[in-house]
């Protein structure tokens, strides 16, 4: 059974103010109600502040997680003898201050709007860092999709140990302090107290002749490339997770992601609006007037026709369906958007003869005002 020292000491329960029967959300709630009050960037140079909400992390550490409070409710029913003959020693009890992880840092990510990194410390697999690129796109590949290398230097396994840390023809050896576990322990009496093997930095191994390339680190920092391929529609600000193609994983881990940052350039004739491609289209007051059939440039590089009736206004907004932008995702499906033209009038600056008279016959036809009802 695995427990802390304090778990014979001090009442979870009471720290943040709830029944020993508290269902887990009500937990949740007291310690984020807790963690606001007494949090250090509330109460800047409160000592007593900071201390209390160690308090509270300490307790929301152990009751927030279900198997922990489960255990910590079995040691607090039994006592502190609960463990006499117990697989810690004479007195039954390990304590791993190692690796204590109860997703705190995701609850303060959630709290305070910070995108944090949760860190684990002992033995056993950890998952490599995420690794952040930018990549910038034409208009048109962006929204079509497109499959490029992405040319990086970032941390990867060794090219000369393969990531082992070991010099070539050599390999790590099991660490002989702790034969192996990563962790060592410290019988005193009633407790035993594990914690990460300080020969081994709780890896487990030791590497005795270290890679000349990485000197033992098992990584090494070098151009790479990596093929990407970027789905159809993606917009300018948007991050694509690559998995697994962030930095190497150690003692066996998996490796992180890569986070490509997307930069789209404008295009010289559309625009986007969500999944809707939007254009100016010039048109001539007479085409408004009168109404016209004008041809209307696509992305793809065709022309569709847009009827304007008699009468439209200028600034006007006409839609044609399905010759926008095209996106696919597990959740909504697919689904593509439509093509929104605005048609503006075009004044000329400078007029024939015959057009000016043109203009001031109509002029002449047209008494009414239309500023009458201001």
């Amino acid at each position: 059974m695995t427990a802390q020292r304090e778990w014979f000491e001090k009442d979870y329960y009471q720290v943040l103010g709830v029944p020993e029967g508290a269902p887990a959300k009500e937990i949740t709630k007291a310690y984020r109600k807790l963690a606001r009050q007494y949090h250090p960037d509330q109460n800047p140079g409160d000592a007593t502040a900071e201390d209390r909400f160690k308090e509270v992390t300490a307790a929301y550490e152990v009751l927030g997680d279900a198997a922990k409070r489960k255990e910590y409710d079995e040691v607090r029913a039994m006592g502190p003898m609960a463990g006499m003959g117990g697989p810690g020693g004479p007195g039954g009890f390990t304590f791993n201050v190692g690796n204590m992880d109860g997703g705190i840092g995701d609850l303060f990510g959630q709290m305070f709007g910070q995108r944090g990194t949760r860190t684990r410390s002992g033995v056993g697999p950890q998952r490599g860092a995420d690794v952040t690129a930018q990549l910038t796109l034409d208009f048109e590949d962006a929204a079509r999709g497109i499959t490029t290398t992405l040319h990086l230097t970032s941390d990867t396994a060794c090219s000369t140990c393969d990531g082992s840390g070991a010099a070539p023809g050599t390999s790590p050896t099991v660490c002989s302090q702790c034969g192996g576990r990563g962790v060592v322990d410290d019988n005193q009496g009633l407790f035993s107290f594990s914690a990460p093997c300080r020969a081994c930095q709780g890896r487990g191994s030791v590497i005795t002749s270290p890679c000349p390339t990485c000197a033992g680190s098992g990584t090494e920092r070098r151009p790479r490339q990596v093929q990407a391929r970027i789905p159809a529609g993606v917009s300018d600000g948007q991050t694509i997770r690559l998995k697994g193609k962030g930095a190497p994983g150690r003692n066996g881990g998996p490796a992180g992601d890569l986070l490509v940052d997307v930069k789209v350039t404008p295009h010289r004739l559309f625009g986007r609006s969500g999944n809707d491609l939007t254009i100016k289209v010039p048109v001539t007051y007479p085409e408004l007037v009168l109404g016209a059939d004008i041809d209307v440039p696509t992305l793809e590089g065709d022309r569709v026709t847009l009827r304007l009736k008699p009468g439209t206004p200028d600034g006007s907004r006409h839609r044609v369906r399905g010759r926008g932008i095209t996106t696919t995702s597990k959740k909504a499906g697919s689904r593509t958007g439509d093509l929104i033209v605005t048609v503006e009038v075009v004044i000329p600056d400078h007029l024939t003869d015959e057009q000016r008279a043109a203009v001031e016959q109509l002029a002449a036809a047209t008494p009414a005002n239309p500023r009458s009802a201001l």
